[in-house]
């Protein structure tokens, strides 16, 4: 929402949420009263102007806030892969490096602005491209709305660390697509690969005491930076998230982070990394559109280019999301019909994996 004439009519209308709302620019200082009787948790003020204290009332009800940029926080010339201390590179999100790129992405759409950004995501790409090579890649998809403390978070941790385990010809490097949830838990569980299980179990339970990044990215951050100063790992593990979804913050646990401003180029370029296969965890939306545009690259794969497809939870994606009934018809006749799985839980998934090396 970009215009106080249309907050205003909305208001006018009896709209009395904000969640999900992203009010860019506006200036809110004489709709303070107005903004008090709204819920404003999970809504977005990008560069607004508020009165005195809002800032710090809606954040607390556990709104994001984000400050005004009027420059390009990122290099456009960047030839590196991002580290969380870069993109964390601040006590409060809001004023870290990703917070303020969150924030410019939302604001800034002059033609400068959008040819940084695809300037930007070009660099990424290439230092993409060289971090990859002479790796291989099992990719974890999943929802981000899983929170710690979960019995499947603490799942899909164990498959991250298993996966990470296993070495056909190099150690299998564990990627995602970078954000809160299945993902974090996969980029966790490959950090203690060479570590014991219940130091995994050690870890799950110091990040259960903030189990979302809602009402704070701070708190959520804390506990995930509590857990990496007891961790010295050489475990490497890759996170591909985006600022498209800038309100869902990167995990800490990804050791190197390809963070893109275009969603759409992120998500064709995590799906062909992933040269060992994908593991598809419960999740909506975002997950079964990895799922058909894996499948959709599998079904016209030569034999020797198909990846593994395991789908876990039999339950899920047969009733709550079918996704597995369109997959396995897709599939049938073709080069992919070997390569497309439906499991009951991560260990079977893992041994899948694992087996087809």
């Amino acid at each position: 929402m970009e215009s106080l004439a249309e907050f205003d009519a909305r208001l006018a209308q009896g709209a009395r949420s904000l969640r999900g709302w992203r009010l860019l620019g506006l200036d809110l200082r004489e709709r303070s009263g107005q903004l008090a009787d709204c819920d404003t948790s999970r809504a977005t003020f990008a560069g607004c102007a508020l009165a005195p204290g809002d800032a710090e009332l809606h954040a607390g009800r556990g709104a994001l806030v984000l400050p005004d940029v009027a420059f390009a926080p990122v290099d456009p010339h960047r030839d590196a892969l991002y580290t969380a201390d870069e993109l964390y590179d601040a006590p409060a999100w809001g004023a870290s490096l990703d917070g303020r790129a969150y924030a410019w992405s939302q604001e800034a759409r002059d033609p400068d602005a959008v040819l940084a950004r695809v300037l930007h995501d070009a660099g990424v790409d290439a230092a993409l491209e060289r971090w990859v090579a002479g790796r291989h890649l099992v990719g974890v998809m999943g929802g981000h709305a899983l929170r710690r403390g979960e019995p499947d978070y603490r799942e899909a941790a164990r498959l991250g660390r298993f996966l990470a385990a296993q070495r056909p010809d190099g150690r299998l490097v564990v990627a995602t697509g970078g954000g809160p949830g299945a993902m974090e838990a996969a980029n966790l569980g490959a950090r203690f690969a060479d570590l014991p299980e219940d130091a995994l179990d050690a870890a799950l339970a110091t990040l259960a005491v903030h189990p979302s990044f809602h009402p704070s990215v701070d708190r959520w951050a804390s506990s995930a930076r509590a857990v990496l100063a007891d961790l010295a790992s050489p475990v490497d593990t890759l996170g591909v998230p985006t600022w498209h979804y800038g309100h869902e913050p990167p995990n800490l646990f990804a050791t190197a982070i390809a963070k893109y401003f275009r969603n759409a180029l992120r998500e064709s370029i995590l799906l062909q990394l992933c040269d060992r296969g994908i593991v598809f965890l419960p999740g909506a939306g975002g997950t079964v559109q990895e799922i058909f545009q894996d499948a959709c690259e599998n079904y016209y794969a030569t034999p020797e280019a198909v990846g593994e497809m395991v789908l876990v939870g039999r339950r899920h994606w047969t009733e709550t999301y079918p996704a597995w009934p369109l997959l396995r018809a897709l599939a049938e006749g073709r080069s992919m019909a070997g390569h497309v799985h439906l499991v009951d839980d991560v260990d079977e998934a893992a041994a899948l994996i694992a087996a087809r090396g």
